[in-house]
C-alpha cells in the first residue's frame, strides 16, 4: 500500500504552514518537515521523491513551502531569513502535534541552510537534520562561508551534496562539518550538481538516489543511538 498525500494547511497562527502531507502505510511515529530551496517549492521533484521515500520507510513528512514563497510564487527570499525560520519553528512544532516519535528537520539549499539556522537556535526543536545541497558559500566565492552557526548544532546531521555542485565542492563541505559537535554524516552523489540529479528530468544513473539518503539517514541515527 502506498503512502497517502493530502494538501495541508495550518493557519490557526502565524506563519502559516502549508504544504502537502505523506501519511506513512506503516507509520513509526516520526515525522520529517521537508522545505525546499530559493529558486522552487515544496513541489520541487527531488522532495517529491524523496518525501515518498521517506513515508514508505515510515515516516510521515510534511512537504511544505517556506512563508517567503508563500506570499510570492517565483522569485528569491528576501531580507536575513528570520520569517522563514519561523514558518520552519511553526511547522516542526505542527507536526510534533500528531507525531508521536521524533521530529526531523530538512531542506534543500536555501531551506537546509534556514533548517540548520533554526537547529542551531533552538537545540531542543528537531530531533535530526537533513541538510540536501548545503549552499555553504555563493558560486565562485568560496571565502564567502556561511559556517558561523554550525559549532552550535546539537541534532545529528546528514548532510547531501553533488559532487558537481558550485555551492561547495565535496573537500569543503567536509570541512566545514568537522565544526559540527554533533554526530554528522556526508553523503557524495558522484556527477550530481546542485539539484541532486533531480532538475526538469531525472539525471542518468540518478533514480536511486532518494533511497539512498534515506538508508543513510536512518543508519546516522542507528549510530548516533549508540552513543
Amino acid at each position: 500500500m502506498p503512502a497517502k498525500v493530502e494538501r495541508f494547511i495550518d493557519s490557526d497562527e502565524a506563519p502559516a504552514v502549508r504544504g502537502f502531507l505523506h501519511r506513512p502505510p506503516e507509520p513509526s511515529g516520526d515525522g520529517l518537515v521537508l522545505t525546499h530551496g530559493a529558486g522552487g517549492n515544496c513541489d520541487a521533484p527531488l522532495l517529491v521523491a524523496l518525501a515518498e521515500a521517506f513515508a514508505e520507510a515510515g515516516l510521515s513528512v510534511l512537504r511544505c513551502d517556506l512563508p517567503f514563497r508563500q506570499a510570492r510564487p517565483h522569485g528569491p527570499p528576501r531580507g536575513s531569513g528570520a520569517e522563514d525560520r519561523a514558518g520552519l519553528r511553526r511547522a516542526v512544532r505542527v507536526v510534533r502535534g500528531f507525531a508521536t516519535g521524533r521530529v526531523f528537520l530538512g531542506g534543500q539549499s536555501y531551506g537546509g541552510r534556514q533548517a540548520t539556522m533554526i537547529a542551531a537556535e533552538e537545540p531542543a526543536l528537531t530531533d535530526g537534520l537533513l541538510a540536501l545541497s548545503y549552499p555553504l558559500h555563493p558560486p565562485g566565492k568560496p571565502a564567502q562561508l556561511r559556517t558561523s552557526h554550525l559549532p552550535k548544532i546539537q541534532a545529528p546531521s546528514l548532510f547531501v551534496s553533488g559532487s558537481k555542485d558550485p555551492f561547495g565542492s565535496p573537500a569543503e563541505i567536509q570541512s566545514a562539518l568537522r565544526l559540527v559537535p554533533a554526530p554528522v554524516s556526508f553523503l557524495l552523489i558522484e556527477g550530481a550538481g546542485h539539484d541532486l540529479g533531480f532538475g526538469r528530468r531525472v539525471g542518468k544513473g540518478m533514480q536511486d538516489v532518494p533511497l539512498r539518503i534515506v538508508r543513510a539517514f536512518f543508519e546516522l541515527f542507528a549510530t548516533a543511538n549508540k552513543h
